[in-house]
């Protein structure tokens, strides 16, 4: 059995089964993680969807930022912007069964492999935020999804405050908060205050900000954690830190990591992606 965490495919499914083919995935022996960003920009949402679907446990998911947008497209919370491309999921004849799909799935996901723990999100998570903290606080958000409350849930999820953690917070305001730390994180100040502004690169931090990840005193700094998201940041390799999203939508490349017998043995496996949209 291998093990594989792949990054952001945004509705680029060629590129994705290309990847699987080039990984020499096989349903009956592999797990595959996709760290959120399944959908949107690319050109078939639909097919990436219904590829999970027909997989079961054997690909697991992870949702991110356009994932939630779609449900928020899906039941009139958002209207689709003119760079969306989620038109092959919102006018398809299994529509229901694909939003339902979508939301059975979690913001944050660890396994268990060779006696230690991959942590995975798709964008990052707080400072104060321990890995079981993580996976309880995605939880919340999961149990919305899944039931009654997720309209009025998608209908309060945008906007860019509170901009910090809590343990006071409540309702609306307390999920917006995890779901902005899970899906859309890439700097904070040194005290867990959340910024949504860049974009840049890790090493364009603006003033008083830092990537999440180097946040001195982060408590998830002991366990190996992957992500996605921050496609400006690309390829990061680190001992307890690994960033997935090479901007495949781009015109990058998807990214797979193999790991070995240990989490510390990692192979990096790529495909290059036709540009489906330039950034901006």
């Amino acid at each position: 059995m291998a093990l594989y965490c792949i990054g952001d495919i945004q509705g680029c499914d060629a590129a994705l089964g290309r990847l699987l083919d080039t990984i020499g995935f096989s349903a009956s022996r592999d797990t595959v993680y996709l760290l959120g960003d399944l959908v949107n920009r690319g050109p078939d949402s639909a097919a990436v969807l219904r590829r999970c679907m027909r997989h079961g446990d054997t690909i697991r998911c992870l949702l991110g930022n356009h994932d939630l947008h779609l449900l928020a497209a899906a039941h009139g919370a958002r209207k689709p912007s003119r760079r969306d491309t989620l038109g092959t999921v919102l006018d398809a004849p299994d529509r229901a069964a694909l939003l339902d799909w979508v939301c059975q799935q979690t913001l944050a996901r660890a396994h268990k492999h060779a006696g230690q723990t991959l942590l995975m999100v798709h964008a990052g998570v707080l400072p104060a935020w321990s890995a079981a903290d993580t996976l309880a606080y995605a939880d919340e958000v999961h149990a919305v999804l899944r039931g009654p409350g997720l309209p009025g849930f998608l209908h309060a999820m945008y906007g860019n405050t509170p901009d910090h953690w809590s343990d006071d917070l409540t309702g609306a305001d307390r999920l917006r908060v995890i779901v902005n730390a899970l899906t859309r994180l890439r700097f904070c100040s040194a005290d867990g205050v959340m910024d949504f502004e860049s974009t840049e690169s890790a090493s364009a931090a603006p003033p008083g900000l830092l990537p999440w990840f180097d946040v001195p005193g982060r408590s998830t700094a002991g366990t190996l954690m992957a992500f996605g998201h921050w496609s400006t940041l690309g390829w990061l390799n680190r001992s307890d830190l690994l960033g997935l999203d090479t901007g495949c939508v781009w015109g990058g490349c998807l990214s797979a990591v193999r790991f070995g017998a240990t989490l510390a043995e990692r192979e990096l496996l790529q495909v290059h992606c036709e540009q489906a949209q330039a950034p901006g």
